[in-house]
């Protein structure tokens, strides 16, 4: 499971111990979370072009009753997408990745993360 998170936010993250979310998240309430999956298409649809984003992936066993699975709101996207009704404690953060894009514009996932279905 993973979490796109700009690098300043990252960057404050790791000083604080936990990340509370961005400006979506915040009036969302809760944290978006996506599958690798569903990671190249959150990328692609609310991250486009950003330079200095981070994939961070997390360990969803160590998140407890604040993940919950819903349908993304006001989407047609089929599924049911990870959310986070919490702070994200550094503590279950697994690994944390630099995307940097690509010639294309586009963020490069390293090897293991799925192309968009």
């Amino acid at each position: 499971m993973f979490v796109l998170i700009d690098g300043p936010a990252w960057r404050n993250a790791q000083a604080r111990g936990f990340y509370e979310g961005g400006e979506d998240d915040r009036r969302d309430g809760f944290l978006h979370l996506s599958t690798a999956s569903q990671v190249r298409g959150s990328a692609a649809r609310h991250r486009a072009g950003h330079p200095d984003l981070w994939l961070v992936g997390v360990d969803p066993g160590a998140l407890g009753p604040a993940l919950r699975w819903e349908p993304a709101s006001g989407s047609r996207r089929p599924g049911l997408f990870p959310h986070l009704y919490a702070a994200l404690p550094l503590g279950c953060v697994r690994r944390a990745i630099a995307l940097p894009l690509g010639a294309d514009g586009k963020h490069v996932f390293p090897a293991g993360i799925p192309p968009e279905t």
